[in-house]
């Protein structure tokens, strides 16, 4: 996905949990990250009480969507993605993308991996790994200092 590209309909799910948001939602007051993780990626995981206290830090300003990409067969177990994310204290809402919907739209090929959108729907910054926390908050705080 392009730079200023628009976020994508959230359409496809296998499954949310945690409540399911449309994109309408999403726009206006707030930025929208969307973040990709997988229950089989070690960096998510030990990447999650980072991003958990990020999101918690920004909870005014960023609303957050995870969307769980799976990398194998074994990674689309329902009710093993809900044990991990609840294990991983994930409490934001998760599209679970089995059929690779989302992530295709995204063209997405890695977990984790982040894409910030401004108010207005459209993709400021991408990034993908587990330690890009301190990068992502620059940019959240340069976007949310615009209005």
């Amino acid at each position: 996905m392009k730079l200023r590209s628009p976020l994508p309909e959230l359409d496809g799910a296998t499954i949310w949990i945690n409540g399911k948001v449309r994109k309408e939602e999403l726009l206006g007051e707030k930025l929208t990250l969307i973040h990709f993780w997988s229950i089989s990626c070690y960096l998510c995981k030990e990447a999650m009480p980072d991003f958990n206290r990020f999101r918690e830090k920004y909870k005014d300003y960023l609303s957050v969507v995870a969307v769980h990409m799976p990398r194998s067969k074994e990674d689309t177990d329902i009710e093993t993605i809900k044990q991990v994310a609840e294990k991983l204290n994930m409490t934001q809402p998760i599209f679970v993308d089995n059929d690779l919907l989302l992530s295709d739209l995204f063209e997405n090929e890695y977990v984790p991996s982040y894409y910030l959108f401004d108010r207005s729907g459209f993709l400021r910054h991408y990034q993908a790994g587990g330690k890009g926390m301190k990068m992502l908050e620059q940019r959240v705080n340069r976007i949310i200092e615009e209005k």
